[in-house]
Formats: C-alpha cells, structure tokens, sequence
C-alpha cells in the first residue's frame, strides 16, 4: 500500500515539474542564463551608435530592440528544436536539413562571425587599458605593440588554465558586470541632459548620412549587443529533454520572453542614461577614440567613482567577452582543422591543432590590436552583417525551405526579421545611402 502511495507522489512530482504551462525553477535558471548571456561588453559599445544619431537612433532601437532579439532567436531556437540532430547544435542541424556542404560553408561564416569578435575586443581591451594608464594613473602611454601583445598573452595564459575552468570564471562575473552596469546608469541621473533629445543633432553628429544611413548604423551593433546565439542550442535540448518535443516551442517562448523583457530593461535603461549624460558631439568624440562608452564616461565627467569603477568595469566586461568567444571560436577552428586533416587521410594530433589554433590566435590578435582599427567600423562592417545572416537571414531561409518547418512560415515576424537581416547587411555599404 505505502509502495503505491510514494509511486503516485513521483508521479504528481514529475507531472507537476514536467508541467509546461506552470513555471519551474529551472525556467527561472535559464531566463537569468539568457539574459546573463546577452549582456556582454558589446553593450559598452551600443550607447555610442545609439546617441550619436540623436533622438531618431535613441527611439529607433527603443522601439525595435526588443523584437529583434525576440523574434531573432525564436525563429533560432525554432530551426533546431525542429531537428532530429538538435543534440549537435546548430552545425548537426544544418547538416540535417542541407548536407555536409552546407555544414562545413557554415562553420566558416560561424567562425569569421565569432572570430572578428574577439579580434574586435583585442583592440577595445587594449584601448581601454592605455586610457587608463595615461587618463587615471597618470602615466606615460606604454608603447602599443607592448601593451598589445602583453594583453593578449595575458588573455591566453588564462584560457589555457583549461575552457571548463574559463567558462565557470565567465559565469561568475556576468551578474556582477550587470549589477554594475546598473549601478553606473542610476548614478549618472544627476548628469543627465536634453542635448541628445534633439533633431538638429542627427544632422550634426553624423552629417550627410539621412535617416536611412543613421538607420543602417545602428542595426549592426544592435544585432550584436544582444546577440546570443551560442546558448540556444543547449537551451533548445534542455527544454526538450524535460517537457517533451511537443511542449517545447511554447516553453521556449516563454521563458524567452521573459528573459529577454529583463535584457531589453537593463540594456536600455543603461543606454539611455549613458546617451543622456553626453552630448551627440561627445559620442561622435567616443567614436573616434575607439573607446567604450565606459572609458570615455570615465575620461570625460571626472567623477571620483565614474573615473577608477568605469574603465575597471568595462576591462573586466571585454575581457570576459574576449574569453567567451574564444571557447567558440576555438571549437569552431578545431573542428575545420580536424575535417581538413581527415579530408587528406590524416587524424591531426590534439597537441598540434592547440598550438596551431594559440599560434594563430596570438599573431592575429596581437597584430589587429596594435593596428588599432575602429571597433565599430568591425561592427558595421563585418561583425554585425555576420550575425545577421546566421540569426535573421539563416532561420528564415531555412523556415521557408524545410517541409518539417512548414507550421512555422507565413507569419508576420518572418518578414519583419528577413527584413532586419537584409537592411543589417546592407549595412555594410552604408556610405552609398
């Protein structure tokens, strides 16, 4: 009888976990993850384009922001919980629905995509390091080719403690950079002005570009700055496994959308708070130094907290993002290097990919950060087109041509993304508009 009795309880604890409408601690879990996730130091760099356009770029990614990241990785989240080989990632999944081909095409513009990311924070990481010997410590600006590679030797000292080890440090700085970026945008309220809530600076923040070439600047670091699709495969699988196949679209939009409601707040409220302490002409300043909004925040209002926190904080944050993407992009290069050997009938050794991937990463980084390009210009130009064809253009194509998705075509989200994805690489040719 008391057999019975406690097989019935597993069986109400079970249905009850496995209840799809209710939330579920491990729901909590993952939307904190998303959201942990999404806010990285791109988001240092999101206020400059933001403000630098004025009140039309302020209000366009208000509005826009948050269906962009939304229905981004919905339709991400969609293309792989919809395949048998979602337990591989979005690589199993495009191999799935267009073959091996298609697969390895993939895994290069993945790599180029998260690639010229961690170039790009090379650069910041060493920018923000030389502003703040000579603007906080008042010392003389170290030689850059010095600084650079120090920086970056710094960087991979740290990843070879091992990516588990990477990963769990990440982890452990995400809420703390969060809470610090709330803390920075509630102290500048006293700073705060209407010189950015003007027209007239669109015209002389960013002149001769029009609306439309104000627009297509602001789509790239928008995609970026929220960008976040490493973490939906393994979400995609985890709401799979414990609901069940037919219980996880709504369960992943659920905990999507609220998720994303806490990134879009946080991020935007920073954004505001930090375009509504300067001028547009102090962010176009921002721009041309290659310097974070954080950095230049610290360079510029003199604030005791403002000048040490700051540049602390956004060292710290483009540090952390520099490693994440590292552990990306070194699986990715691990993976192209291996097929390459065994397309020749070689089984490369672990030991010599490692010090191909260190050697390759180490000059390219090291070489990027001392040549000092502009980080937004990365963004505009290679950066944020890149993701857009992997989170807008990619799941739409694959919507429209995949007959296992075909419950998911016709809506009027699909159009609004393609529509993101496409203007997002015209981007790149930004200066004919």
């Amino acid at each position: 009888m008391y057999g019975n009795a406690a097989e019935k309880i597993v069986v109400e604890e079970e249905k009850l976990l496995t209840d799809p409408k209710k939330w579920h601690k491990q729901d909590t879990t993952w939307a904190l993850s998303l959201f942990g996730t999404a806010i990285g130091a791109g988001v240092l760099f999101l206020p400059i384009n933001a403000g630098i356009g004025g009140i039309i770029s302020l209000l366009f990614i208000t509005i826009f922001a948050y269906p962009i990241m939304y229905y981004g990785h919905r339709a991400f989240a969609k293309i792989i919980y919809a395949s048998k080989a979602s337990d591989e990632g979005i690589t199993g999944t495009i191999r799935e629905y267009f073959g091996t081909k298609a697969s390895k095409m993939f895994n290069w513009v993945y790599f180029f995509a998260i690639y010229t990311i961690v170039l790009m924070y090379a650069v910041a990481l060493t920018n923000t390091a030389s502003s703040f010997i000579v603007n906080q410590m008042h010392l003389k600006e170290p030689p850059r080719a010095v600084l650079s590679l120090v920086l970056v030797l710094v960087l991979i000292f740290i990843v070879n403690f091992g990516h588990d080890i990477t990963i769990k440090v990440m982890s452990m700085l995400v809420y703390p950079f969060i809470a610090c970026l709330l803390f920075i945008g509630i102290y500048l309220i006293p700073q705060w002005n209407t010189a950015s809530l003007s027209f007239s600076s669109v015209s002389a923040a960013s002149p001769g570009q029009g609306i439309l070439g104000t627009l297509l600047m602001i789509l790239p670091i928008t995609v970026l700055a929220f960008n976040h699709y490493p973490i939906i495969s393994p979400f995609v699988i985890k709401q799979r496994e414990t609901y069940g196949i037919e219980a996880t679209d709504a369960k992943c939009a659920q905990i999507q959308k609220y998720g994303y409601i806490l990134t879009f707040a946080v991020v935007m409220f920073f954004v505001w708070s930090s375009v509504l302490s300067l001028s547009p002409a102090d962010l176009a300043m921002a721009r041309k130094e290659n310097l974070s909004i954080l950095s230049y925040l610290a360079n510029h209002l003199k604030t005791p907290i403002i000048i040490y926190a700051a540049p602390i904080i956004a060292f710290v944050a483009i540090t952390k993002s520099f490693l994440g993407h590292y552990v990306g992009g070194y699986e990715v290069m691990r993976d192209i290097i291996m097929e390459a050997g065994r397309a020749r009938g070689k089984e490369p050794k672990e030991k010599t990919v490692k010090s191909m991937i260190l050697a390759f990463v180490i000059l390219t980084s090291w070489y990027t950060a001392y040549a000092n390009p502009s980080i937004l210009g990365i963004i505009d130009s290679i950066s944020g087109p890149t993701g857009a064809i992997i989170l807008c253009i990619l799941p739409m194509y694959t919507i429209r041509k995949v007959p296992a998705l075909a419950n998911y075509r016709g809506k009027i989200s699909n159009i609004f993304v393609t529509i993101i994805g496409v203007l997002t690489v015209l981007a790149i040719f930004k200066s004919f508009f």
